[in-house]
């Protein structure tokens, strides 16, 4: 019988323990032997739940038993996640993971002990949740240099920008109701900041790339600026606005990014709409491939955990050792932001009178970025307007050096940092 611990009792680990439970039979069938949880470690009181006499709090309880060879963390963050896990590992026990914070942070070193302690790190949660990806770009995909990885890899932010380009919410409307149906926490700052799509894209660049990406390399712009303005403004362009993390492989090293972008209505990342998820993939032979499908929540978490403790439980019982481990094999160095050369659109709200428009124009003549439209929209506010530029194909650096001084305009911009959205063809 292969007994397991799950280390946190919140969204995922409870449903890790649900799902194992109403499925026992089916997963013991895959398995090749029963399974069965013997542990949880959780520090809040579980003394009313039914299974109250699987809860403990001292995680040297799991370290001492040696009929625990398999150990599920859906605790998150790195503060006690990272040091339990790398406990288990070193004493020999596979970890199966949901946290991509510690993925992405500490992956290299935890894949490394895995390997010396013959055992196996799998998180194949860490990134689409019920969307496999890990899995099928480690094994599936494994003979394909893959040149592009982009996809939109965070349910709440796309809930908000659903609901504001169908509804026109505002973003503090939006961010409310994702909260209110759950799909946002209290503080939303890991989503809406782009932090949480950081995380996920260092994984799969990590993997696609075979190079080292960790979150400190990913350029990462929010949600926060975008506004119902904006996104009425792309849709009559052809566009829906998307938090898209992109990682491409290019002749200069690694470019890998999370930020609002301007998709064509007709690629099929503008049609992901709601809460789900969905990781776009170009490979040399495979050509394009996408997966979608739900990235959060305890159901579909807990499906990709179980899955790599399905796995982990067939290599225990048939004596194999781990098939996957760590794929980093190149040092690809990853390209500064300032190096990206795309299209712009850029709404400034500014005072409604004369000669602003004229000096905006200088500007951006004066940093050679050249306008392919400009529009000017009203709005409730008699005295101000919102300018609306998008440029051709111009560079990152350019573009900031644009901004700046037009914020220093004497008595132009009153609406603060302009929303800026990269334009993607």
């Amino acid at each position: 019988m292969a007994k397991i611990a799950i280390l946190g009792f919140g969204t995922v680990g409870s449903g890790v323990y649900e799902v194992l439970c109403r499925n026992a039979a089916g997963v013991s069938r895959r398995a090749g032997e029963p399974v069965e949880v013997k542990y949880i470690l959780d520090p809040k009181d579980f003394s009313a739940h039914p299974a109250a006499n699987l809860f403990i709090k001292n995680f040297d309880t799991i370290l001492e038993d040696p009929e625990i060879r398999v150990v599920v963390e859906t605790i998150g963050g790195t503060r006690f996640a990272y040091p339990y896990v790398k406990a288990c590992l070193e004493s020999g026990r596979s970890v199966c993971t949901s946290n991509k914070e510690m993925v992405a942070t500490y992956g290299a070193e935890l894949l490394a002990l895995a390997k010396a302690h013959n055992c196996a790190f799998l998180f194949e949660a860490s990134v689409g949740g019920g969307t496999p990806i890990i899995t099928p770009m480690h094994q599936c995909l494994a003979a394909n240099v893959i040149t592009e990885v982009e996809g939109i890899v965070n349910g709440t932010t796309n809930y908000m920008l659903t609901r504001m380009g169908e509804d026109g919410l505002s973003y503090d409307e939006a961010l409310a109701e994702a909260q209110a149906k759950g799909f946002a926490e209290a503080d939303p700052t890991a989503d809406v900041d782009g932090h949480d799509a950081a995380a996920k894209i260092a994984i799969l660049a990590s993997i696609a790339f075979n190079s080292r990406v960790v979150m400190d390399d990913v350029y990462t712009e929010g949600i926060r600026r975008i506004s119902p303005v904006d996104l009425a403004m792309a849709d009559t362009m052809g566009y829906a606005v998307k938090l898209v993390a992109h990682a491409h492989r290019t002749d200069h090293g690694i470019d890998v990014r999370v930020h609002p972008t301007m998709i064509p209505l007709d690629h099929q990342l503008a049609k992901v709409n709601g809460v789900y998820n969905a990781i776009y993939v170009i490979g040399d032979a495979v050509g394009e491939t996408m997966f979608f499908g739900e990235g959060a929540g305890a159901g579909p978490a807990a499906s990709a955990v179980m899955g790599d403790v399905l796995e982990v439980a067939r290599h225990l019982q048939l004596g194999v050792k781990p098939i996957v481990g760590c794929t980093c094999t190149d040092n690809i160095p990853v390209i500064s932001v300032e190096e990206l050369q795309t299209k712009y659109y850029l709404r400034f709200l500014v005072e409604d009178r004369a000669g602003v428009l004229a000096a905006c124009a200088d500007i951006f003549a004066k940093y050679d970025v050249s306008l392919q439209s400009v529009q000017q929209r009203g709005t409730k506010a008699r005295d101000a307007v919102n300018l609306v530029f998008v440029t051709h194909t111009a560079h990152e650096d350019s573009v900031a050096k644009v901004i700046d001084e037009i914020l220093a305009l004497p008595n132009a911009v009153i609406g603060g940092y302009p929303s800026v959205i990269r334009v993607q063809d």
